[in-house]
């Protein structure tokens, strides 16, 4: 063990020759220390990503829902995404991107010719078929495998109650060798039936439908989480019928009574009991003269607040708003008719119509009630196409009265 005074000797000896260390040590010592402090307060680290970076587009460009497709050409930037969410944003994007090119890939018109092929071949089948006592139109902006028996049954609801009807089912999908195989039976039987493919150029040509959908085309609408094609689906039978008049409806609508003696006509999805007055209407079926002009102001309140994000914004929704705005105004001549008409049970109760009526009071009264006074069912697809159809039940009973192939 060293003396206390020897290491006092050692510590003073220690103390003089740091001291008389140069000045730009001390300094350069410094200088480091401070470095080190800095990279510790201001570096970051960058997670290693296992998915592919998302896209986030600028807000007036189309989202990625529609990369890759035909119509759209806007170039997006990459956005680090949050390491927590990246999977579940990556699968739900790209389960729209295949979404949305299967629905653009029905979508796209036929090429820009002087005269239109669709225009010609309907002017072509109207007056092939000028004995028709009701126009009617279909859309179908699916791919052809989701034509199925029930949207079968519903074309022949339509003729088995209006024999001398035509149906021009606009459709890309069914204007094709095989959609003409699915409507062989009805043209063998003698009934006027076509699928022509959309123009929707010449569709839209001079209604404010023709400048949103140049704007969409160039990639200045954002076509949102609701599927294109059904908001298309929205926009062209307001279109059809401002062209052409008729009366359209949906592809799961069952056709029970003539449509000859209505025009200009809408259905009330609900009815408010209190006031006596609807309080929503639905755009499933419409009948309207050729250039009504309540159809005019459809398709311009469709362009001018067109909403991707929101379902029934540009459908149902948009019907009842505008009609609230119109009515009692001189010009707008047009009859809305009760829920029973058309939508004798709405989207909550549509299941009860597959059920089998013999267990409930309350069905055997409602298919008296659809006996008397309805015109047409709407199945209200969306929320009954997984549904079985019981026997006995109310659409069984509707889709053994709507046979015209029952024994083939």
């Amino acid at each position: 063990m060293a003396h206390p005074l020897e290491q006092s000797m050692k510590l003073s000896h220690l103390k003089r020759s740091m001291l008389s260390l140069p000045i730009s040590f001390f300094a350069l010592l410094l200088l480091l220390l401070l470095s080190y402090n800095a990279f510790t307060v201001f570096s970051f680290h960058v997670p290693k990503h296992t998915t592919p970076l998302l896209h986030s587009p600028s807000p007036l460009s189309v989202p990625a829902s529609s990369l890759n497709s035909t119509l759209f050409n806007n170039t997006l930037s990459p956005l680090l995404p949050n390491t927590t969410q990246s999977f579940s944003l990556s699968s739900h994007r790209s389960r729209r991107v295949r979404k949305h090119k299967r629905g653009l890939r029905s979508l796209r018109s036929e090429p820009n010719f002087p005269l239109s092929p669709f225009r010609a071949r309907l002017k072509a089948f109207f007056n092939n078929t000028s004995s028709c006592k009701v126009r009617f139109f279909m859309t179908w902006i699916s791919p052809l495998k989701g034509f199925g028996e029930r949207e079968f049954v519903s074309v022949e609801s339509l003729f088995k109650s209006h024999p001398q009807a035509c149906l021009v089912i606009v459709s890309k999908s069914l204007d094709s060798h095989l959609g003409t195989r699915i409507l062989k039976p009805f043209v063998s039987k003698g009934f006027k039936v076509i699928a022509i493919a959309p123009d929707f150029g010449y569709i839209f040509k001079d209604t404010h439908a023709e400048a949103w959908f140049n704007r969409l085309k160039e990639g200045n609408v954002n076509p949102g989480e609701v599927s294109l094609g059904q908001n298309l689906s929205n926009l062209l039978r307001l279109a059809l019928l401002y062209k052409f008049g008729g009366a359209y409806i949906d592809a799961d609508v069952m056709v029970l009574k003539s449509f000859s003696k209505l025009r200009n006509t809408i259905g009330a999805q609900n009815f408010d009991a209190l006031t006596g007055k609807w309080s929503r209407l639905n755009n499933a079926v419409l009948i309207f003269d050729k250039k009504h002009p309540l159809l005019f102001k459809f398709i311009e309140e469709f362009a001018l607040t067109f909403d991707g994000n929101k379902w029934g914004h540009n459908g149902p929704y948009l019907i009842s708003r505008v009609v609230a705005r119109v009515s009692g105004r001189p010009g707008f001549n047009f009859t809305v008719l009760p829920p029973s008409a058309f939508y004798p049970v709405d989207w909550r109760g549509i299941r009860s119509l597959f059920r089998d009526q013999v267990r409930s009071k309350w069905l055997v009264k409602k298919m008296d009630q659809i006996r008397k006074e309805s015109l047409a069912v709407h199945l209200w697809n969306r929320h009954s196409r997984k549904l079985k159809v019981v026997k006995g039940s109310i659409v069984d009973t509707i889709i053994s009265s709507c046979c015209i192939f029952c024994n083939t």
